[in-house]
């Protein structure tokens, strides 16, 4: 049998036993306040509304209902954060700060914990999530507690843990696109001292995007064959988790993990634009003769004999289908990745006064080798190497004395990364390689923290926190080209392209790289709460992300102040009804950019000098009546930058004397930096970072009717709207997402017992499919596109679920 049939078989075989299971199952524990959530967002168990922290916190149910399954789907249940996607790639963005990079070498703005175990690359994040109990987004910085890279916030997944009763729970969906989403898991007590928990989920569906087929046709004298046409962005993925939960005394926990996941998917393929074609380019050496192109450096252009061009205003996002477009000459790409994961937490209560916590995690991350993606309009990129190891450790110090909370602790995180990759394209009748990356980088992190809690009073506490971090990374960067002065090389003629034949290309760079550097975080803050009901809080907080290499030098850390003010409120006689209120200004510098300026180098990261972001954040959450519940959000947000000299990526026109070929050479460098008096690098001061809406707005509607011992049925209406936002620091024209909306109905059934669910759903009503990825490359002669991926299409399906 296949390898995913038997997946897929025995994942429905575990979900049929869950519905199988009698009526007599064992009741769970008495449950707990419906209106009381229990985050550990400080790494200690609290109410919700106790905790000064903007934090979205939603719950196993809440995660079904949303349809939630990667990361791909965190702004359903967290709409201020937004995701910027790149063929299989994801980064996150929170309150104006991310990371647009796909650099092996870059880290997330962003941190993101399973069980407390540190994950750090992009691509993991896509396969990784299953059988979750709830999740928490932390917005701000959150460099007391959890170190380095968590300038913008941090994410933790926690998933269900085995308890000491039989559990089961199962679900099966189908919806359009074909899409069949499997999910399962069953706990087993092994008697009175803890449990073990199996579980598993199958995803799949089909492309989002459409490509229409293509006859044969002959392209910059390379003969290109037919293509039958296809679908991108579609998806396979399955894994499997077992852990254990053992409480052998009542002052002792031991918690191990380990899973598997695998995910094989065409990556959505771009949609482009050709500024070379006919009445889209500039001519006649002016970049005047075509709609929405621009002139820049005027003086180190003529020094060059040429005119460079930047399309800014053009509009050609505006003719795209976002459901259907050609694919590139070369086709459609295929993914294959593996992700394998232990971890585990052991935490020994001495006394009241002292708890001590270790917690760990290991994950190996590998695509597999001869894979490949197409790109705009002629190129193919081979990834011949791309694993990845992490490890992290965290041992912890907490309890209480003499009314003091504290915590104190020590952290060290490991991660090596090994990518080698190829860029591919034509040249006259032939395939080569353009470009040869082989990147070999270790990175390690410790760090020593402290907070403490400290009353002031009965109703003031005031908070304080440090933490010291040194980060060092060595890496040994290949580069290579095997054009140069000359013609190709013969030994990569025909697509005769082989991993590890880094000896025959010409032209090698050989780069080996280092970068070292220590951080003190801290938090200061005052906590006011009157009564049970009512938390203000007040503080000022710094995170720092690392700073790191490119092939072209070296970029600082980046460094965050924010202080933030904020209102917990619960009101209600059963503290049904929740306001929160909160504000906050970051004074940012040397905030990391990133853009890719040359295919023959990679990716370049630049620092800008400032960045002020501010915002107001308003949410409510009212029970109208037993039956009805109403919540909404209101996230503004204002972020500019004030000083980043960067590059601009230019469109290049040749003058007399000058061919378009050698003018074409310089496309993708646009290398400003002085050269003589007078020519100065551009400052993109006022620009607004990437992937920040300046408002975001939400509300949800719930209503239960309730048939008495025929059960209930309970109709929800969700919709967020997001105002425009760009996809780059550039802010141009065609890497704009207009305003949109988006809106989830449902309609779920559940008979008396509530033990089973049956679920009609649809999202994205509107069938908007934002911006998720944009840009203006010049790769090549002739080869210079503007670059398009997007959002999912309106899905809809329906949900059986049961949960004993």
């Amino acid at each position: 049998m296949p390898k995913t049939l038997y997946t897929r078989t025995l994942l429905a075989s575990a979900c049929a036993l869950a519905f199988a299971l009698p009526a007599h199952a064992q009741e769970a524990a008495e449950e707990a306040d419906p209106n009381v959530i229990i985050v550990t967002a400080q790494n200690r168990a609290q109410n919700v509304n106790d905790v000064p922290i903007a934090i979205n916190v939603v719950n196993a149910e809440q995660l079904q209902q949303a349809g939630f399954s990667n990361m791909n789907d965190i702004g359903k249940i967290a709409p201020a954060v937004q995701l910027n996607q790149d063929q299989g790639t994801i980064k996150v963005t929170v309150r104006g700060v991310g990371t647009n990079s796909n650099d092996e070498s870059q880290d997330t703005s962003v941190v993101v914990n399973i069980d407390g175990e540190y994950m750090n690359r992009p691509q993991a994040l896509s396969i990784a999530l299953f059988d979750l109990d709830r999740v928490e987004v932390l917005r701000g910085p959150q460099g007391t507690l959890y170190g380095r890279n968590s300038t913008g916030g941090a994410i933790n997944f926690i998933t269900r843990k085995p308890g000491k009763e039989f559990a089961a729970n199962a679900s099966a969906s189908y919806g359009n696109y074909n899409a069949v989403r499997l999910d399962g898991g069953v706990t087993v007590p092994l008697g009175d001292i803890g449990g073990v928990r199996v579980a598993g989920f199958y995803d799949e569906h089909d492309g989002y995007i459409k490509h229409p087929a293509r006859a044969a046709y002959n392209g910059g004298g390379y003969n290109y064959p037919a293509f039958a046409g296809g679908r991108s962005d579609d998806n396979k993925s399955y894994g499997v988790r077992g852990s254990v939960q053992l409480e052998p005394t009542d002052a002792l926990t031991v918690y191990f993990a380990g899973e598997y996941a695998k995910r094989e998917f065409t990556p959505q393929a771009f949609a482009s634009a050709d500024l070379n074609a006919t009445g889209v380019r500039p001519t006649n050496a002016s970049c005047a003769t075509a709609s929405g192109f621009t002139a820049v450096a005027p003086l180190y252009a003529t020094s060059l004999n040429q005119v460079l061009c930047i399309p800014n205003e053009t509009n050609l996002l505006a003719g795209v289908n976002r459901g259907e477009y050609a694919a590139p000459a070369f086709g459609l790409g295929k993914l294959s990745q593996d992700t394998y994961a232990l971890r585990g937490r052991v935490a020994y209560e001495v006394s009241d006064a002292l708890t001590i916590s270790y917690i760990g995690g290991y994950r190996k991350f590998e695509g597999t080798p001869g894979q490949f993606l197409t790109l705009p309009v002629t190129y193919r990129s081979f990834g011949w190497d791309q694993r990845t190891s992490t490890q992290s450790h965290e041992l912890r110090f907490n309890g209480e004395v003499n009314g003091i909370t504290y915590q104190v602790g020590g952290f060290y995180f490991k991660e090596t990364v090994n990518a080698e990759s190829s860029f591919v394209t034509t040249f006259g009748p032939n395939v080569v390689t353009l470009s040869y990356f082989d990147r070999d980088i270790t990175s390690e992190s410790k760090s020593a923290f402290g907070q403490v809690e400290v009353p002031l009073g009965e109703t003031l506490t005031a908070v304080g926190g440090l933490r010291y971090t040194e980060n060092s990374r060595d890496a040994l960067y290949r580069n290579a080209s095997p054009f140069g002065a000359g013609p190709p090389d013969p030994l990569l003629f025909n697509g005769a392209i082989s991993p590890k034949n880094f000896a025959d290309l010409k032209f090698k760079t050989i780069f080996p790289l280092s970068s070292k550097e220590d951080k003190i975080t801290w938090l200061a803050g005052l906590n006011y709460k009157p009564n049970s009901d009512t938390l203000v809080f007040a503080k000022v907080s710094t995170g720092f992300k690392g700073g790191g290499f490119d092939s072209v030098g070296d970029y600082k850390p980046e460094t965050n102040t924010a202080y933030e003010l904020g209102w917990k409120q619960t009101f209600g006689d059963k503290g049904q009804h929740h306001f929160n209120l909160g504000g906050f200004y970051y004074d940012y510098k040397d905030l990391q950019v990133s853009v890719l300026l040359d295919t023959t180098v990679g990716g370049q990261t630049f620092n800008a000098g400032k960045a002020k972001i501010w915002g107001i954040e308003a949410s409510a959450d009212f029970a109208l009546s037993d039956n009805d519940r109403f919540h909404a959000s209101v996230n503004y947000l204002n972020a500019e930058y004030k000083e980043l000299f960067a590059q601009f990526n230019v469109f290049c026109l040749p003058t007399a004397g000058n061919p378009q070929s050698v003018c074409n050479s310089r496309n993708g460098i646009g290398d400003l930096d002085p050269v003589a008096p007078g020519v100065q690098q551009p400052n993109f001061a006022g620009n607004r970072p990437p992937f920040s809406p300046e408002w975001v707005i939400t509300a949800g509607y719930d209503h239960t009717f309730d048939f008495g011992s025929s059960g209930t049925l309970r109709a929800s209406a969700n919709t967020t709207f997001k105002s425009k936002y760009f996809t780059d620091f550039y802010n141009y024209r065609d890497g704009t997402q207009t305003a949109f909306t988006q809106t989830d109905v449902s309609l779920e059934y559940k008979p008396e017992n509530e033990r089973f669910s049956i679920t009609a759903f649809a999202k994205n009503l509107e069938n908007e499919r934002p911006l998720t990825y944009g840009g203006f490359t010049s790769a090549g002669p002739n080869d210079d596109v503007f670059n398009w991926q997007f959002g999912t299409p309106r899905t809809y399906g329906v949900r059986l679920a049961v949960d004993f």
